[in-house]
């Protein structure tokens, strides 16, 4: 934990420097095959210090995380045999029970389980080289990612540039229940639909 501690500090200083936007792309794209702290740390920072900016900071979310889940995807598509062992011996997240449930489901929710994980605390990585190694469709895989990034880091700028400060600790403090409480209405609504044809 402490190591994480370390990490979480390490990524909000970014925020204090010039080169805070650029670190945020990295720090997204990174985050979406092998490292451990999400962007929305770095994201919120910098859309607190420069509201009429926020937008543009998820702007710079999306593209960077979009292009790490493709990176992911690669990692798992075609060096999954080279690098399994550093993934599951170093890489929080990545267990060989947690990789058997992902194969599980993604033979029956492609979509919805790249969406999940792409706005929900599900960790987006283990999706992204998951769906790499089980041959999930890359088309699919890439609107999905696309969709859930962009409405996550453009949901969190929004409601900091529309009320600035004050909603940071709401988010900080509930953003992960209220996105999985979005993820279970998307999936009844799916499954309503299913239910009426």
């Amino acid at each position: 934990m402490k190591v994480l501690r370390r990490l979480y500090d390490w990524v909000l200083s970014w925020a204090e420097t010039p080169y805070g936007p650029f670190a945020l792309f990295v720090l997204a794209f990174c985050e979406a095959s092998f490292f451990p702290i999400p962007p929305d740390v770095l994201l919120i920072a910098l859309a607190i210090s420069a509201p009429a900016r926020a937008l543009w900071f998820a702007f710079l979310s999306s593209v960077g995380s979009l292009l790490g889940g493709i990176g992911g995807y690669l990692i798992g598509a075609l060096l999954w045999q080279t690098l399994a062992w550093f993934f599951f011996s170093y890489i929080p997240g990545f267990n060989f029970e947690v990789f058997a449930t992902v194969q599980e489901y993604f033979q029956r929710y492609d979509f919805l389980l790249v969406f999940a994980a792409g706005f929900t605390p599900i960790p987006y990585k283990v999706i992204t080289i998951g769906a790499g190694v089980f041959g999930v469709n890359f088309l699919i895989f890439v609107v999905a990612s696309l969709v859930s990034r962009s409405a996550r880091f453009f949901l969190v700028a929004w409601l900091l540039k529309l009320y600035g400060p004050p909603i940071k600790v709401f988010i900080e403090k509930y953003f992960n229940w209220l996105a999985i409480a979005f993820v279970i209405l998307l999936v009844g609504g799916f499954a309503a639909i299913g239910a009426l044809k």
